[in-house]
């Protein structure tokens, strides 16, 4: 009997701690959805039924499950922001969120999460919101299967699809992004990870990373944006299996690498861009197992970096394959396949016996004079490019893949 009534005193606690769910629809008793999160307790869920809520300054202050039943639409009516979360462990799915309007003195958002922990942001669609989704002091969030389309304008006018301040250990994965000023946006974050995301036709980047280290990149697709992909002023940067495609424009760069050091970039493909990857003070990083195809400029990496290693990578079918801006180069290149390599093997190893030079005296004259390019195919110019490398003088003779590949690599 003692057990027993110990037994029901615990379960009766327990019952008395169950979370409750709070429906929200027209003709419930509770029709505003900022009513329900009033009501609501930690861990409660709040069932949000089909139909537009014209709501905005939603605060979630408390750990609550928000869920949507086919897409219900919450429109701010261009006047402000519509979610601000500030609890840790809330849960947003499968919500239509709008119209957030644009502002110059606050970046306003669809869902903004502030100083908050464990929270989960899940196949949400967001329209015409300014910032889409934006994390300030935020950990360990996941932020996955939203779709966030913009209506692009001029830059100033125009917020980033998903923004990261000041965050760490969150992943963003599987959203789609368009329209915006950039796609993603890092600031000041570390131990983070983008994966599976497609970001395009943003006004400038598909993806902007700034002071943001020990972050992993991986299986995005970054097409069709303004600039391309920019990665500034970060150490320890894995970027791996993205496609970086059809970025043109006369700043376009599949990717831009700005001050990054000890990172690893692998296994990429960068098709069809203005510059495929530009690199600007950059030092000791292992660019391996890419694909560089039809490219204007494969590569471009100024003088200012140093001790990076290119190896074992496709670069075919460019206009121009690597340019640099200085007279020599302190880079590796080795073993990788040029598709404009005209040397032999004949020992049959698959290792070219002539060094390969990629960079061409015309590309020199082109940065000069831009309207040179006209002359790409002719005769004269095939003649310069020739007697450059049969006798370097111009071109940095320490440029040189000693081991050029016969056969593309396969990885």
């Amino acid at each position: 009997m003692k057990y027993y009534l110990i037994f029901l005193f615990i379960a009766l606690q327990q019952g008395l701690n169950l979370a409750a769910t709070i429906v929200v629809c027209k003709t419930c008793p509770v029709s505003a959805i900022a009513h329900a999160v009033q009501l609501a307790k930690n861990g409660d869920e709040i069932i949000i039924k089909p139909g537009t809520y014209k709501e905005r300054g939603i605060l979630i202050d408390k750990s609550v499950r928000v869920t949507g039943e086919n897409y219900p639409v919450i429109d701010g009516e261009n006047l402000g922001e519509v979610i601000n979360i500030i609890a840790d462990s809330v849960l947003v799915q499968n919500i239509v969120i709008q119209n957030v309007g644009s502002s110059y003195l606050q970046d306003r958002a669809g869902i903004r999460i502030t100083r908050s922990k464990h929270c989960i942001l899940n196949g949400n669609k967001l329209k015409n919101t300014f910032f889409g989704i934006y994390l300030a002091h935020s950990d360990s969030c996941v932020i996955r299967n939203n779709e966030v389309q913009g209506i692009p304008d001029k830059e100033s006018n125009t917020g980033n699809a998903i923004h990261l301040w000041y965050c760490r250990n969150n992943l963003i994965e599987g959203n789609r992004l368009s329209g915006h000023r950039d796609g993603i946006y890092f600031e000041f974050v570390e131990h983070s990870k983008i994966y599976g995301n497609t970001s395009s036709d943003q006004i400038r980047y598909g993806l902007h990373f700034m002071f943001s280290h020990h972050c992993d990149y991986f299986r995005n697709k970054f097409s069709g944006n303004g600039a391309g992909v920019a990665v500034m002023y970060s150490h320890d940067i894995s970027m791996h299996e993205n496609l970086f495609s059809d970025n043109w424009s006369p700043v376009s760069n599949g990717a831009l690498l700005k001050d990054i050091s000890d990172s690893r970039i692998y296994k990429n493909v960068f098709e069809q861009n203005t510059i495929g990857l530009y690199a600007e003070g950059c030092h000791r990083i292992e660019i391996a197992n890419n694909d560089f195809i039809k490219n204007g400029w494969a590569v471009k990496i100024l003088g200012t970096s140093e001790n990076n290693k290119f190896i074992e990578n496709n670069f075919i079918a460019n206009t121009f394959e690597v340019v640099t801006n200085e007279s020599r180069s302190h880079n590796l290149f080795e073993k990788n396949f040029w598709s404009d390599y005209s040397g032999y093997d004949l020992d049959k190893d698959g290792i070219g016996d002539v060094p390969h030079r990629p960079v061409k005296l015309f590309t020199y004259i082109v940065e000069n004079i831009p309207p040179a390019i006209i002359l790409l195919k002719s005769l004269f110019i095939d003649l310069l490019n020739l007697a450059e490398k049969v006798a370097p003088v111009i071109t940095p003779e320490t440029l040189t893949d000693t081991k050029p590949l016969m056969k593309q690599v396969q990885w």
